[in-house]
């Protein structure tokens, strides 16, 4: 088969229509549709079915963009294996974290990163949702839970839990909660536990929605939750890796917690080779270690 054809089927194939297609190639509407015209005949089978909402792939048409998505995965790891060296880390590197995660501990720290590597370019991907990393949905992955797939490396990076937290100013004015009935008249500041979260914080908060609250703020992500925290506004549901970084937090009803929840690095077995990879991933453990000295530290100056 023609490699060039095969390329210009699996654009049309991905977007879905032969204009967003020939604009991705650079290529007319009219050249590209008679490259799929070529192929179908050099194949004796159709292709796609064209309606008037674009191009749906037939059975035929399925198998074959099977093939090219795994030609082009491996292509692109090809292609970011030559372009790495060992003295110079640069292009994109795609990274998919959980929004609070990814907001609160991670981005804060990729300066350090940049620092020794100006030319790497990432693509930060925070959402709850799990990309699909075998997929190449992303190059990288920190994650809530340990993957499913087998075809991944994976590396526990460390347990969270989720705990409630104010600050002092709140806590002077308000009042301390010596047990979980007090929290009745303050402000709790969390997430639905019907939203995209851990199941462990979103247990956590049904057991504390139990107590009557008085008031709430909910909001759908844990940079909201602490923003509203730190501005005094009543008692959060956080994650415990804040505490490292925001020294205003004060914990409140340290009896009471979630269960702990895993956090994994993961990226596919085919970039374990690829110097961007490779960097990301270190810099991330190195940032895991230096987070749990501090961690211990504070721990002994409290005791």
């Amino acid at each position: 088969m023609d490699w060039d054809k095969l390329r210009i089927f699996h654009a049309v194939a991905d977007a879905g229509s032969l204009t967003h297609a020939g604009d991705t190639l650079h290529l007319s509407q009219s050249a590209v549709s008679r490259q799929i015209r070529a192929l179908e005949e050099s194949l004796g089978t159709t292709l796609f079915h064209r309606h008037a909402r674009g191009l749906i792939l037939t059975e035929q048409g399925e198998l074959l963009f099977d093939a090219t998505s795994a030609m082009a995965r491996k292509l692109d790891t090809a292609a970011a294996r030559i372009r790495d060296s060992e003295e110079h880390v640069f292009g994109e590197l795609r990274v998919t974290a959980a929004v609070g995660f990814g907001t609160l501990w991670l981005a804060p720290r990729l300066v350090k990163l940049y620092e020794k590597y100006p030319d790497l370019k990432i693509d930060l991907m925070l959402e709850e949702r799990l990309l699909d990393l075998p997929m190449r949905e992303a190059d990288v992955a920190i994650r809530m839970k340990e993957p499913s797939q087998s075809d991944l490396i994976r590396r526990r990076l460390l347990n969270i839990r989720m705990r409630l937290y104010a600050t002092q100013d709140y806590l002077d004015k308000a009042g301390v909660p010596r047990a979980m009935a007090d929290l009745s008249p303050h402000r709790l500041i969390c997430q639905k536990p019907d939203q995209p979260q851990v199941a462990a914080g979103a247990r956590l908060v049904q057991e504390i929605m139990a107590q009557n609250i008085v008031s709430t703020l909910t909001v759908n992500n844990y940079f909201g939750v602490l923003q509203a925290v730190l501005a005094n506004l009543g008692i959060g549901v956080l994650p415990d890796y804040l505490t490292a970084d925001h020294k205003r937090l004060v914990r409140v009803l340290p009896d009471l917690e979630s269960g702990e929840v895993p956090v994994f690095l993961a990226y596919p077995e085919e970039l374990r080779q690829t110097r961007r990879v490779a960097v990301f991933r270190d810099f991330v453990l190195e940032e895991i270690q230096d987070y749990r000295r501090r961690q211990s530290e504070a721990t002994l100056l409290s005791a």
